[in-house]
């Protein structure tokens, strides 16, 4: 099940574990993050862009009543990770990787149909700083494979009317991200940002997203994921499930 320098984690959620590369990426905090603020109502169906080692489809299976999720990956060795992943969970039919290009999820998953789509997509630009475009890391941080509009195209595509798109990405995109998503009749219908402490500028943005929506925008209050003491805040325990 394992191979050279792998480890499998206790997620703390239901009994769920992930396998994960010490020298390679692991998930952090967004993940975490955005499989919290997605709304999902009971037999959905799911698609995540970008799915990485699997970690966003285990959160939200563990908190939710899915009927599927799809996890889209790229990347061969990280797709083949996350597929491991779930079938340690016994979750494989349940939870499907599918090691394609998102930009082709259209030609495996029927348009028009899927409930949300989530993503934690790359956010640095192709332009920011020199990557090695072999490097997982830097795959899954720059825009190497797969840029913005990519990601917003491929969910449109696959939603449903009125379905949701939710993605976690960085406030200096913010502009860029409106700009697509409108573009593509995704309309935005949620923010929320999220601060390393208080006193400090934003860090992420969480997005809500509607197919063919209403204009209407609504602002949610910050997140804080430090207190004054370097802390979590307990809002931060509460979504990692360590508060009763």
């Amino acid at each position: 099940m394992l191979k050279e320098n792998e480890r499998i984690d206790d997620i703390e959620l239901k009994g769920l574990k992930i396998i994960q590369n010490k020298d390679g990426f692991c998930f952090g905090i967004d993940a975490v993050l955005i499989a919290n603020f997605c709304e999902i109502k009971k037999n959905a169906t799911v698609v995540d862009l970008g799915t990485g080692t699997g970690i966003i489809p285990l959160i939200l299976w563990g908190k939710n009543n899915i009927r599927k999720i799809y996890g889209i990956e790229v990347q061969k060795e990280v797709a083949e990770m996350a597929q491991r992943s779930m079938k340690l969970n016994n979750l494989e039919e349940q939870i499907e990787i599918l090691n394609i290009d998102l930009k082709d999820t259209d030609k495996y998953i029927k348009r028009d149909l899927v409930d949300v789509v989530v993503s934690n997509p790359p956010y640095m630009s192709s332009g920011d700083g020199i990557v090695n475009p072999s490097d997982k890391k830097a795959i899954s941080r720059h825009e190497i494979l797969c840029n913005l509009e990519d990601v917003i195209v491929s969910a449109k595509k696959v939603l449903k009317d009125n379905g949701k798109f939710f993605m976690i990405h960085r406030p200096h995109r913010l502009a860029d991200i409106v700009e697509l998503l409108r573009k593509h009749r995704l309309e935005p219908k949620t923010m929320r940002f999220v601060y390393p402490k208080m006193g400090k500028s934003p860090n992420m943005v969480l997005i809500k997203a509607s197919k063919y929506g209403n204009p209407e925008l609504k602002i949610k209050p910050p997140l804080y994921v430090y207190d004054q003491n370097g802390n979590y805040t307990k809002e931060i325990n509460e979504i990692y499930g360590r508060l009763d």
